[in-house]
This record gives structure tokens, sequence and C-alpha cells, in this order.
């Protein structure tokens, strides 16, 4: 399955009334279910121990959340090689970019709503995240 057709997928799934969705092959597992603690998440047998790992949730504090704008993949870096745009006790300005998110082979930049300083890292590199999670939490300046 390429990423486009799971992109699909997940569109037509928000686009329904439907509560629940499971798509299975003998290749991967996909399970979507709408409101509650769950998020539209994407298994595969090999790689299900290592996404459940690498989502911990944040602690909740009185910061703010920057949320994903769409559904797509987190990168926190510009290319694989390179720094990422913030880190934990980063100050960065309105509008600057933080992060990327892949949808459809298109990369949108997240920018910082206001001057702030970055507290945590909600997301993993490559993770998929879904519309309105929190990628960062931040403390107004």
């Amino acid at each position: 399955m390429t990423n486009q057709e799971f992109f699909e997928i997940v569109a037509c799934f928000d686009r329904s009334t439907a509560q629940t969705m499971k798509l299975s092959t003998q290749e991967f597992t996909i399970e979507l279910t709408r409101g509650g603690a769950s998020a539209p998440a994407a298994s595969a047998p090999a790689a299900a121990p290592a996404a459940a790992a690498a989502s911990v949730p944040a602690p909740q504090s009185s910061s703010s959340s920057i949320d994903a704008p769409l559904v797509g993949t987190f990168y926190a870096a510009p290319a694989p090689d390179q720094a990422p745009f913030v880190l934990p006790g980063d100050r960065v300005s309105k509008g600057q970019t933080v992060c990327l998110i892949e949808a459809m082979k298109m990369m949108s930049e997240v920018p910082a709503p206001c001057d702030c300083v970055i507290e945590s890292v909600c997301k993993s590199n490559g993770e998929l995240v879904a519309f309105g999670e929190p990628l960062f939490r931040y403390r107004p300046c």
C-alpha cells in the first residue's frame, strides 16, 4: 500500500459517518476509530511494538500546544541529515517553522502561533499524526 492510498482511506473515513473501520490484509492492518482517546493508526505485524513505544503522551501542563493542521507524517527536520527545526527549550518567533507534515507527497510547514518557548516535542520523527493532535507543547513569551 502506498502512502497516497493510505491517506485516501483516512480521508474517506473522515468524510464518512462511520465510527470505526478495520482493514486487514496479509501484509498489514489499519484500524480507524472516531472520537475517544484513540487516533487513526496503522500497524504492520513487525512494526507494531516500535510504533506503540514511540508514541508516549506528553504530561499535561499549563502550556499550550501546537496541533497538527492535517493528517500526515511528522518530520522534525528539513532533511534526515539535518538538525531539527526546534528542540525543547528553544525560543521561537511567531511564524517560524517548527516542523513539516507530509501528506500525499506534499510538504506543509507548521509555523509557531506566537513568540514562545518550546517545552516538549510530542511526536517522533516519521510518526503519523492525525488532525488536531498535539505536536509541541509551548509557553508563550
